[in-house]
């Protein structure tokens, strides 16, 4: 009896399904042990159920096994990380570069801006940094009339607080109303008060 192409989908038919798992993982067992046996080689299957049980087989000690697996894939790793290395190097050679380039040419300006290494320049050039010239001149004294402003109002304001506290300490050294001591300073204003009126 010829039997039928198995279809490669899963078994909706839960007994159906654990009877294959059951005789194709005793087959895999099987081939697992004879490969061993026949060609000498170091064979290891490890196969968890639907359900997480564990079987295994090895030709040897499992942890052993596993233990080599681990030695033997550790060089790809490395290998790989060795090439994620060298990208990201040359990405940052890459960028070094770029950015030595942005300040040279930014110290170039700067030299040309300062009237240096001019001569080689033409006509756009210059007239570029005459434009960039009066430009930075324009910034440079708007600010330094916001300043002058600034401390102008700072003057006139402590100047109107001196004022006002000469006005109160006249008020008070020629009061007839007051009654207590005076302070030295006062007492000094008003003798040379009275010697101006006298």
């Amino acid at each position: 009896m010829v039997r039928g192409k198995v279809q490669m989908k899963r078994i909706e038919n839960a007994t159906s399904r654990q009877v294959t798992f059951s005789k194709r993982r005793n087959g895999i067992m099987k081939k697992a042990y004879e490969l061993s046996v026949l060609c000498d080689a170091e064979v290891a299957v490890i196969i968890f159920s639907q359900k997480g049980r564990l079987y295994e087989f090895s030709s040897s000690s499992m942890q052993k096994t596993i233990e080599r697996y681990r030695e033997n894939t550790k060089e790809p790793l490395i290998s790989n990380n060795s090439i994620e290395m060298e990208h990201h190097m040359e990405h940052l050679k890459e960028e070094t570069a770029n950015i030595a380039k942005k300040i040279e040419i930014l110290e170039v300006s700067k030299r040309k801006l300062m009237g240096q290494g001019i001569g080689s320049c033409s006509m756009n050039e210059l007239q570029e940094i005459d434009s960039q010239l009066e430009k930075s001149l324009k910034n440079i004294r708007a600010r330094k009339t916001q300043l002058l402003k600034d401390e102008i109002e700072r003057l006139k304001a402590k100047e109107k607080q001196l004022l006002e506290e000469n006005e109160r300490l006249s008020e008070e050294m020629f009061s007839p109303k007051r009654t207590g001591p005076l302070s030295p300073i006062l007492a000094m204003r008003r003798k040379i008060g009275l010697l101006i009126w006298s």
